[in-house]
């Protein structure tokens, strides 16, 4: 077994997050022990947030970001914000720059302890998103999955949030959906190519929506930040709200802000659960001895 690293066990409104640091440290957390970790329920996981010393100038950290089947994912907002409140508790300070998979991140802890993550730019070009065909307007386009005739789902909006989202509009509960069903078989559509997060989202409010999320290489979750932000952002650009609403996940709600810059600005809590130490190359672990 390797030396083994400290963690903390965090969850952002019930996506659940293992922090992971990995500072001063060569190597990186394998998928081997995220699946071994994944696999034990004390330290079931969402996402694992590895926090690697800084490489590139101006940077105060770089972001590995592991999925519970051993994938690498290229955004996290609701990781982001437990990493934010790991280091904010340990260092005092509040506000971060990180280099992450999808660029440059920053992110702060507000005064109501609340924590705000700039989620970058959304991009809309099939070839970005990516799709596997050619769509020139990707606010709607042609999937459906049931009956040719009565589809279940159909025409969802697309985009990137740094990661491919499919969002399917829908008018009755979004808890009517045997998305455990479908999410499996829309994330490995051949229409996406790096499979995608799929969410179901229904317009409540003018400024308000409901969704849930299958999300891609974790499977069901009660919380995803990036599908959060990417269903914002499609339903202000479908005409369906304005570019500031609240996002209500099964684990609480989440303020999204499509800004006039045209990053995408997300805020909620974090929560802190227990603290051990893990070999991040098996994935054996073990409490702090206060949490032991």
């Amino acid at each position: 077994m390797t030396a083994q690293v400290p963690f903390a066990k965090m969850n952002g409104l019930g996506n659940e997050i293992l922090v992971v640091d990995m500072r001063g440290r060569a190597g990186r957390v394998e998928s081997e022990a995220a699946i071994a970790l994944a696999a034990d329920p004390a330290t079931a996981f969402d996402q694992i947030m590895a926090i690697h010393d800084p490489v590139l100038e101006g940077t105060d950290y770089r972001i590995d970001i592991i999925n519970s089947d051993g994938s690498r994912a290229q955004a996290c907002g609701n990781g982001t914000r437990c990493v934010v409140q790991a280091l904010a508790a340990e260092t005092g300070r509040k506000s971060y720059t990180f280099q992450a998979p999808t660029g440059i991140i920053s992110a702060e802890e507000l005064s109501d302890g609340l924590i705000a993550v700039d989620m970058g730019e959304p991009a809309f070009e099939w070839n970005r998103i990516p799709l596997s065909e050619a769509f020139h307007d990707t606010r709607q386009i042609e999937l459906q999955i049931g009956p040719i005739d009565a589809p279940v789902l159909h025409s969802p909006s697309v985009v990137s949030m740094g990661n491919p989202h499919a969002i399917f509009w829908v008018s009755e509960d979004v808890w009517s959906f045997d998305l455990e069903r479908f999410g499996p078989l829309l994330e490995n559509h051949p229409i996406f190519p790096e499979r995608a997060n799929i969410s179901i989202a229904r317009v409540e409010a003018a400024d308000e929506i409901r969704i849930r999320t299958w999300e891609r290489g974790a499977g069901l979750t009660r919380a995803c930040g990036s599908a959060a932000c990417a269903t914002g952002v499609a339903a202000a650009r479908t005409g369906r709200t304005g570019r500031r609403t609240i996002v209500h996940v099964p684990g609480g709600p989440l303020i999204i802000d499509w800004r006039d810059t045209n990053h995408v600005i997300m805020t909620g809590p974090a929560e802190w659960e227990f603290s051990g130490s893990l070999d991040p190359a098996g994935g054996q672990w073990q409490p702090a001895e206060q949490d032991a």
